[in-house]
């Protein structure tokens, strides 16, 4: 056990998806898992265990922020021995032609965060998701004739923004959208040797103003639960 997760090590599969929300998480395996069982309710961060079309997996909240999923992470991927986290989360859009509902892959995570001081490395720190994962991603998309959008995504420490400016010189280097994870998530694995991406809905858009409920977002964006979820078949 850690001070977050009171799981035994054995109780997480290999592959874990990781929405932000935790009531996405029991969602996502009272609605998709057979034979789910909960394996973490620490501080509200709901975790559980079941099988997928037969096959093996987890799914557990990360919280707000990178922080919070820089925590999670690094627990599951030392103390549990997880090798995948996928990361199924909601994103802001900042490419104008992309819509709510519509499904984003960050092949790489620009970010504002200090989260990397943390290595002392003697330059910038691409974070980037593992190839790996994101082949079995577009796989899967493809399978279930979904449409995904990869490129760029920006991991911000900050949610309520003081120069909205910044989104536009972010929409200048081809940046889709903007969330709060993704890019923790990719050092984390990136450091200890494991596999990371990050796929979200639109939930909300910048500049054209679309937006969706919190009961929306934790319910309706099954599409990318779906995807992720395939991933183990592969």
């Amino acid at each position: 056990m850690t001070p977050h997760i009171e799981a035994n090590t054995n109780d997480f599969a290999k592959t874990v998806l990781m929405p932000g929300d935790p009531l996405r998480a029991k969602f996502i395996a009272e609605t998709f898992l057979t034979d789910a069982k909960e394996v973490n309710t620490v501080r509200g961060m709901l975790g559980y265990t079941g099988k997928y079309k037969e096959k093996p997996i987890s799914v557990m909240g990360s919280g707000m922020g990178m922080p919070s999923i820089g925590i999670y992470s690094y627990e599951l991927y030392t103390v549990y021995d997880v090798d995948n986290i996928i990361r199924v989360g909601t994103a802001g859009g900042i490419r104008k032609d992309l819509n709510v509902g519509d499904i984003v892959v960050g092949m790489g995570a620009c970010t504002n965060s200090n989260f990397a001081y943390n290595y002392k490395l003697p330059g910038i720190f691409a974070p980037t998701a593992d190839y790996g994962l994101l082949t079995k991603i577009q796989k899967a998309a493809d399978a279930l004739k979904y449409n995904l959008i990869v490129g760029n995504i920006l991991s911000s420490d900050v949610f309520y923004v003081d120069d909205g400016k910044d989104f536009e010189k972010w929409l200048k280097m081809g940046v889709l959208a903007v969330e709060m994870e993704a890019a923790s998530l990719y050092m984390n694995a990136a450091r200890l040797g494991k596999a990371a991406i990050a796929i979200c809905s639109i939930s909300d858009t910048i500049f054209t103003e679309q937006s969706v409920s919190a009961e929306l977002r934790r319910t309706s964006f099954t599409k990318m639960m779906e995807i992720a979820l395939e991933t183990v078949l592969f």
